[in-house]
């Protein structure tokens, strides 16, 4: 999810077989740098996917001499997936970070051959995806967020409507909440989540508790 210079990736704890959960602490987000993938779908796979491409970042930076960017590694993500068309890996990735020249925010999706999905809002995944596009439709606003501040003194009771930039608090707020909507409306998904906000110079990760049935 995009916000006010910052980006935001978050992911469910659940590792489950259909209605059957195996473990509630299975991360599904990968850090490469200053890039962040999260990958859904198989657990096997995923676990695959994510050291495949720690070992095609490692190269990279031994190579170049330098972090792999957003872009270069959506561009590295879709041909690595592209090459196993055949006998895809069984994920729909995701790819955040915070472009190193310009600062602007970038996130892309993924099908399982490659396919990219550029967006300039969010991006969502897994088993709870049209959950989560009702959520973040819902809640998710560009740069600016209208908020409601109400004044309490005795005998006083006033609101107003103000311009809060979306930033990296405003940002968590509201990619957790979308999440978590989300998560509570799917019997695949929850029991906890990992959230990652990425800023210029620095990168918060949180642990939300979720429920736990």
């Amino acid at each position: 999810m995009v916000g006010k210079d910052c980006v935001a990736i978050a992911c469910d704890l659940r590792l489950g077989l259909q209605a059957l959960t195996v473990s509630n602490n299975f991360p599904k987000i990968f850090q490469y740098g200053d890039v962040f993938l999260g990958l859904t779908g198989l657990a096997t796979d995923v676990t695959t996917v994510g050291d495949l491409f720690r070992y095609k970042v490692n190269m990279y930076r031994l190579r170049e001499e330098r972090n792999i960017a957003p872009t270069t590694f959506a561009n590295l993500v879709s041909s690595s997936l592209y090459e196993r068309r055949f006998g895809p890996y069984f994920v729909s990735p995701v790819v955040a970070g915070l472009d190193p020249k310009t600062g602007k925010p970038f996130i892309c999706g993924f099908d399982s051959i490659g396919c990219i999905d550029f967006a300039k809002d969010f991006i969502v995944s897994g088993t709870a995806s049209e959950q989560l596009f009702g959520m973040c439709e819902s809640l998710w606003e560009p740069d600016l967020v209208r908020g409601t501040w109400r004044i309490n003194d005795p005998g006083i009771l006033a609101e107003t409507n103000v311009d809060v930039t979306q930033g990296p608090d405003e940002l968590f707020e509201t990619i957790s909440q979308s999440l978590l909507n989300a998560v509570d409306r799917d019997a695949l998904s929850g029991w906890g989540a990992h959230v990652y906000i990425i800023e210029k110079d620095k990168v918060t990760k949180r642990l939300l508790k979720g429920r736990q049935d």
